[in-house]
């Protein structure tokens, strides 16, 4: 938990993601990186400067593999309120639109419930859990398939529902939180999402690896190009606001 806390700590500081008195909806899903950003801000919560309370939200798709019992088990460890909310995702993107590339709409529905939700309860943040991995692969993606120089914020701010979105986890590498994960032997969501392992995104993961093998170096310079091209909402020490 050391090493994830020093990554989390970092990235919070780094682009002031939370302030006295918030109240932060963090987005369970069940998975490796939403139970590791859960479990570390709980952590954070004891010793922060800032006060600042914890709820989580988890939106349950329709999937048969979503298993509500993990979510509520962890949460009751970590004495954290969690409110599960039902939906027709599944429906919706798999069914009746057949999305050939579902995940874009997929993810928009979850925010969209996410952020409904989060205001219902009081809160002014959603923390999500995109690792540092997540981020490298996003801007490959958006690199390769839109052309444009970008990947997501560490901090934004969305215009009309009034809440801000914070990623604590954008310095954390997916290896650390696979060995947080196995080291705690805490029981995952078996599977999020029918295009696990399938997507896009799966192809970047592998175009990294692959890379690595060459050039030893390349997630490093992969990242030091995110921070030194001016992308939006990367702005270090900076708070970065951006409209949603």
């Amino acid at each position: 938990m050391q090493k994830i806390l020093s990554y989390l700590r970092k990235a919070i500081e780094d682009f002031h993601m939370i302030e006295e008195g918030d109240k932060i909806a963090v987005g369970l899903s069940g998975g490796k990186d939403s139970i590791t950003l859960l479990s570390s801000l709980k952590a954070l919560q004891r010793f922060y400067p800032k006060n600042f309370d914890l709820i989580a939200i988890s939106v349950n798709p329709g999937f048969e593999f979503f298993d509500s019992s993990i979510l509520e088990k962890i949460c009751a460890n970590l004495d954290v309120p969690l409110f599960i909310e039902e939906s027709h995702i599944k429906e919706i993107v798999f069914d009746i639109r057949k999305e050939k590339n579902p995940c874009s709409l997929c993810a928009n529905l979850r925010r969209g419930i996410l952020n409904t939700t989060a205001l219902r309860e009081g809160c002014n943040k959603i923390a999500l859990g995109h690792n540092e991995d997540d981020v490298l692969e996003t801007f490959l993606l958006n690199l390769f398939y839109t052309g444009s120089i970008s990947t997501f914020a560490p901090i934004s701010y969305m215009d009309r529902s009034k809440m801000t979105l914070i990623r604590p986890l954008i310095y954390t590498p997916e290896k650390e939180i696979r060995r947080f994960i196995k080291k705690q032997a805490i029981a995952i969501m078996p599977k999020n999402c029918p295009m696990d392992g399938v997507s896009k995104r799966e192809d970047m993961k592998q175009m990294i690896k692959d890379l690595q093998v060459d050039i030893p170096h390349v997630r490093a310079n992969l990242y030091g190009a995110i921070m030194r091209s001016h992308i939006k909402g990367w702005e270090i020490n900076g708070k970065s606001i951006d409209e949603g």
